[in-house]
């Protein structure tokens, strides 16, 4: 018998669910492919994404979350139901009790919009938590010790930076500047540079592939395709890591700014404490070759890249399932 307790990190790239006592369950893409004219729903997760820029004109792939919040009510609602169903289906006894992580500063509009999506998809009750809680947490931070533990989580539309003692955010900042940003920095590099348009899939090869944010090793080169805008014929180029590097130069800038005003903002004794224990880093952007080096020497504070950073956001709401009842009270 399946528990009536989930934990959802409801992310603009992909989203992840822990069901209690069984650990993740699922982790697919937030894509839904609808048909345009009858908004019938054709693919959900990994089957939709593959339709991402390859559909004929009457079939469209929606990602329908925008920088951690909802974009598209009716398709997250289609995603939550559609994913829910998955993992649970006719095995849940009754609606489960759900929670969701979300970004620290949404406002209370964007939070209602999250809770009756899934409301909606069938639960019974629904949490919300601020994803750099459960991040830290899933990282295995002992966030509810009195002392600073500080987390940096790089997802797809945000990147959430936060100090926590005791439980409880003391200082943060959310920005809306993450994965996606960081795809389409590289794609317009390469449009400007090369006059070669690439779709968003190629953009996101060549972050993950060979992206980098410190120079400085082995220099990596990879042969791309797309379409010469000159001649409008298919045209293959050869990129270096060392582009990537200056097209991602001011998306990283931001949220090496971003964690400096989070230091700044930090009470002495725990920025003390920041200094032993280091800065842990969070989320797919957390990936990134080199941004562990680039925001020790920026920050001054030894940067840590967590165990399978991806999940640490799912993780983190698995451990808080175990303590629903006492430890969450922030029911919106």
């Amino acid at each position: 018998m399946l528990s009536k307790d989930i934990g959802i990190d409801l992310g603009t790239a992909n989203v992840l669910i822990h069901v209690k006592g069984s650990g993740v369950v699922l982790d697919e893409p937030s894509v839904v492919a609808i048909e345009s004219g009858s908004k019938k729903v054709l693919a959900v997760g990994e089957d939709a994404r593959r339709m991402v820029g390859r559909t004929p004109g009457n079939i469209i792939a929606i990602r329908p979350l925008r920088d951690g919040v909802i974009a598209d009510f009716d398709i997250t609602e289609v995603m939550l139901k559609y994913f829910i169903n998955r993992v649970g289906g006719k095995n849940w006894y009754s609606r489960p009790r759900i929670l969701i992580c979300a970004p620290t500063n949404i406002t209370s509009v964007e939070q209602k919009a999250i809770r009756d999506a899934a409301e909606r998809s069938g639960a019974k009750e629904v949490f919300l938590e601020e994803e750099p809680k459960a991040a830290a947490i899933g990282a295995g931070m002992d966030i509810y010790e009195p002392s600073g533990n500080m987390v940096i989580d790089i997802g797809g539309g945000t990147t959430d930076v936060a100090v926590l003692s005791m439980g409880e955010i003391v200082t943060a900042s959310s920005i809306k500047m993450a994965g996606d940003k960081f795809d389409k920095a590289i794609l317009k590099y390469i449009k400007n540079k090369y006059k070669l348009l690439i779709g968003e899939r190629t953009s996101e090869h060549i972050k993950v592939s060979i992206g980098t944010v410190k120079l400085g090793g082995q220099q990596e080169e990879l042969d791309i395709r797309g379409r010469d805008m000159v001649s409008g014929l298919p045209k293959t180029v050869t990129i270096t890591s060392s582009e990537v590097q200056e097209a991602l130069a001011d998306s990283v800038a931001s949220i090496v700014a971003s964690a400096k005003f989070v230091l700044e903002q930090t009470p002495p004794e725990l920025s003390a404490d920041i200094i032993d224990r280091g800065v842990i880093l969070t989320g797919g952007g957390a990936l990134l070759k080199g941004l562990d080096e680039l925001l020790t020497d920026e920050l001054r504070v030894p940067v840590l890249v967590a165990d399978d950073p991806m999940h640490c956001v799912v993780k983190g709401t698995g451990l808080m399932l175990n303590h629903l009842d006492r430890s969450l009270k922030k029911k919106f």
